[in-house]
């Protein structure tokens, strides 16, 4: 079973940055897409950013010119740098490849990785 597996994740003060990772265990045929979500506490899962395979990006509102994502979806690998990070950042961030393969479709996602910004 194919897993994706984050690192990166941490403890840092307000205005520090992070650099998350995430590649997949095995190949993912078909991935469309690889991005970042995040779970804050008592919300709902987020949208952080996402790479299309055709090159296109869509940043949260709330990340745009902080959090820049680069990666290589044949390659199945994701990175998302986090700079100038506020208390609000704080979230378990989880990385997404959604894949289309045939007439299957569907996502992949990992275990999560604890971002915690201290004011």
């Amino acid at each position: 079973q194919v897993q994706l597996v984050e690192s990166g994740g941490g403890l840092v003060q307000t205005g520090g940055s992070l650099r998350l990772s995430c590649a997949a265990s095995r190949t993912i045929f078909g991935v469309n897409a690889m991005g970042w979500y995040r779970q804050g506490p008592g919300k709902q899962r987020e949208l952080v950013a996402r790479i299309f395979t055709g090159g296109s990006i869509n940043y949260a509102d709330s990340v745009k010119g902080r959090f820049t994502i680069s990666g290589d979806n044949a390659k199945n690998t994701v990175y998302l740098q986090m700079n100038s990070l506020k208390p609000e950042d704080t979230a378990v961030y989880y990385c997404n490849a959604y894949a289309i393969y045939g007439p299957q479709r569907g996502d992949y996602w990992g275990q999560g990785t604890q971002v915690t910004v201290s004011s």
